[in-house]
């Protein structure tokens, strides 16, 4: 059997900017990207039908025999054993939700009434983000058994609820996994005096400064540097957010850098519903929550002691520069910080973000340029 994680229009729309870059499949939420989930669940790599531009890069492979699933859907055991045994004509649905189906949709549907994580707004990816923890941990430790903690400095709690990858190097820490599981990726760094409290996931390649403070329900993705205190956030990979300075309730992008001291705040001092700007609306509205961050999409970075106001987003390739606090939606490409803020000219941001990517010995590709090309065509 053949998979194809398919973008839901709608959804896609509510996860801008973040999806500007990737298919909605792409979201990382808990330790894993909810593609990698569908493919250790499903033992077998998955394709994507996403937008034009970006269906190159992650290609749709069509089969024999093809099941589409809604890629903003987290997958299940229970979830699972539906889809593979759904038939010919029937689509599986739950409510309004088109969750998958066979060849294309019909009117004949079966429901499914089981608990299901949907990442259907930029939000979901960090409230969600503590219970797909914990979900993907099991998932990603398996019988497998962590490896040792060699640091006789390091100060731990729960142990049976941490798992360590080869290559982690670690002096002095402390690690709390009381409330939840803590997962440290392959080859990744922890530094002297951290404070990591699960459920906390530490990607392959990542690194936790010296004296960092990790709030439970956090995911540092891989190659991802953090520092300051950090809670339930989620940054998805080659991120940078290393020096002092708070972040919470905030989801970054990839090859994002926060300059030091940056600062986000995450509640209004009303303790009211914080409002955040919508795309598919084109305005800012209420996010019907009182907690939230920034939300910040690829190739993005603010300058030193940046504060950013509750429920501040920040599109693609936006250099924030010049102001202690930017304006509360910062669109893709921006020279500045303020919706009148000139644009960052394309040939800037190539150069730009190759020095970046090269600097982790990764390289801007002429496919990359193309994509973020539309991107810029479709938001000037």
């Amino acid at each position: 059997m053949n998979y194809i994680l398919f973008d839901d229009p709608s959804i896609r729309e509510n996860l801008l900017p973040l999806s500007y870059t990737r298919p909605v499949a792409q979201m990382r939420v808990g330790i894993l990207t909810i593609s990698e989930k569908w493919e250790k669940y499903l033992n077998t790599k998955v394709y994507y039908f996403t937008e034009n531009y970006l269906q190159e890069k992650f290609p749709m492979v069509v089969g024999d025999h093809n099941i589409f699933i809604n890629g903003a859907v987290c997958p299940t055991p229970e979830l699972v054993k539906e889809i593979k045994k759904l038939k010919d004509g029937i689509t599986l649905v739950q409510g309004d939700l088109i969750i998958a189906y066979r060849i294309q949709p019909s009117s004949k549907t079966k429901s499914f009434d089981e608990p299901l994580t949907v990442i259907r707004n930029v939000w979901d990816i960090f409230e969600k983000n503590g219970s797909e923890l914990r979900k993907d941990f099991l998932l990603v430790k398996g019988r497998r058994s962590s490896d040792k903690i060699k640091d006789k400095h390091t100060v731990v709690y729960n142990r049976k609820n941490i798992f360590l990858e080869k290559g982690v190097k670690m002096h002095g820490a402390i690690l709390n996994a009381e409330n939840g599981p803590i997962y440290i990726g392959k080859n990744s760094e922890i530094g002297e005096g951290a404070i990591i409290r699960g459920p906390f996931s530490l990607g392959e390649g990542g690194a936790i400064n010296m004296g960092g403070k990790m709030r439970g329900d956090t995911t540092i993705g891989p190659f991802c540097k953090a520092g300051g205190e950090v809670s339930n956030s989620v940054l998805f990979a080659y991120s940078n957010k290393s020096h002092d300075g708070f972040i919470g309730n905030t989801v970054m992008g990839e090859w994002c850098n926060l300059g030091a001291g940056t600062t986000t705040s995450n509640l209004k001092n009303s303790y009211g519903n914080a409002s955040l700007y919508s795309y598919p609306q084109k305005k800012i509205v209420n996010s019907g929550r009182p907690f939230c961050g920034l939300i910040m999409g690829d190739h993005s970075k603010a300058g030193i002691n940046t504060m950013f106001n509750t429920a501040t987003m920040v599109g693609v390739s936006a250099s924030i520069h010049g102001l202690i606090i930017p304006e509360k939606f910062i669109p893709s490409f921006s020279w500045g910080g303020t919706k009148d803020s000139p644009k960052y000219e394309l040939d800037k941001v190539f150069e730009v973000t190759e020095r970046v990517m090269s600097r982790r010995n990764q390289t801007l590709t002429e496919l990359d340029k193309k994509i973020l090309l539309h991107i810029y065509n479709e938001t000037n």
